[in-house]
């Protein structure tokens, strides 16, 4: 099916969803008035540019047709200047159109889990995790998007051995999606006195958050334990036993949250997070033969594996990936990562057009 083909059936299914919505059986379905909400939004983002490129395509030829017949000079240039725009018109949105008509991730529009990993370099790994997860809180407020908590594991001396950060707003999987990796810094560690620049690593792991009906979880395939919560060093920091930790027993995935002083609370989030993992886990079963798995996704965290260095002494951060570099350090660490964020975007749609697969 060629793309004009394809553009058409878009909008006749685009009529057919906003007819249902209007049905007084849907409306009081508000699952169905919620997925065909979902359903609109999507098509409507190709369905309007799509009319405003058909109507272009009408204003070129009727512009033709007239100055086929036109005998006045002046009228004459007028309606090649018309068709001119009209043809410039018609050429950016048939652009926009091909842009949109590439497939879409599914995950794109969903809530994201951040997990974050201190990799090689010890203590200063761990110091260099906790940067990383104030960076992408700081990103999430810069987009007006909420961030929360979900499970953490602070290290001993400062900073955390693993965190995890959900993040909730429009588009957030589909902007952070390609943060997945290794992060590399290098600099002195506060701890060196002969001044040596050390090379340390996080990872990070962007998982899309599951909703209820897509990830189906037995109570009886759940094994809890609870406990008090600990802050570093293990050290108590609530005097009732409010931590969660949930095993999913068929895959052996454990995840735990002592964020909360309440157990119930806890318990809420250790189960998003487990959908999440699962959810993750099964898309990457179903796409095995097309997608990197989870662990070629993050690496192992060694110094060599890297797709994004942070050199504080050349006050400067550079993406391996699309080879990009800006001398802005303290602005990307305040969350002022849209750049690479744009630049891995487009990389991404330029290899879809090319017929390349994915950046």
């Amino acid at each position: 099916m060629d793309a004009d083909a394809r553009l058409r059936e878009i909008e006749e299914r685009f009529e057919r969803v906003q007819a249902e919505m209007a049905s007084p059986d849907v409306a009081r379905d508000t699952d169905r008035l919620r997925a065909l909400g979902r359903d609109f939004a999507e098509l409507q983002e190709i369905v309007t540019p799509y009319r405003e490129y058909v109507k272009a395509q009408r204003q070129a030829e009727d512009a033709r047709a007239l100055a086929k017949q036109e005998t006045d000079a002046e009228m004459a240039v007028y309606l090649r200047e018309e068709i001119e725009i009209a043809e410039s018109r018609i050429a950016e949105l048939r652009t926009k159109l091909e842009e949109l008509l590439i497939p879409k991730d599914p995950n794109d529009a969903k809530d994201v889990l951040v997990e974050i990993r201190a990799g090689a370099g010890g203590q200063e790994a761990a110091l260099w995790a906790a940067e990383l997860f104030e960076l992408y809180r700081h990103y999430a407020e810069r987009r007006k998007w909420k961030s929360d908590v979900l499970s953490s594991s602070p290290s001993d001396l400062g900073g955390f051995k693993e965190v995890v950060l959900e993040i909730k707003g429009k588009g957030a999987y589909s902007r952070l999606k390609r943060e997945s990796g290794v992060h590399r810094v290098q600099r002195v560690p506060v701890t060196e006195s002969s001044g040596r620049i050390h090379t340390s690593t996080a990872t990070i792991a962007v998982l899309p958050e599951a909703e209820e009906v897509e990830i189906e979880i037995r109570p009886e395939d759940l094994e809890y334990d609870v406990f008090r919560s600990s802050g570093p060093g293990g050290q108590s920091v609530n005097t009732t036993d409010s931590a969660v930790r949930i095993i999913h027993k068929p895959t052996g995935i454990k995840v735990e949250c002592q964020e909360e002083r309440s157990q119930l609370q806890n318990k809420e989030k250790a189960l998003r997070y487990l959908r999440a993992r699962l959810l993750l886990r099964a898309q990457e079963e179903a796409a095995a033969k097309e997608a990197a798995t989870r662990r070629s996704q993050v690496g192992t965290g060694e110094r060599a594996e890297k797709i994004r260095t942070y050199n504080f002494p050349e006050n400067r951060v550079t993406d391996h990936r699309v080879k990009l570099t800006v001398h802005r350090l303290q602005d990307v660490l305040a969350g002022d990562i849209d750049p690479f964020v744009d630049a891995l975007l487009g990389a991404e749609r330029a290899a879809q057009l090319s017929g390349e697969g994915q950046a």
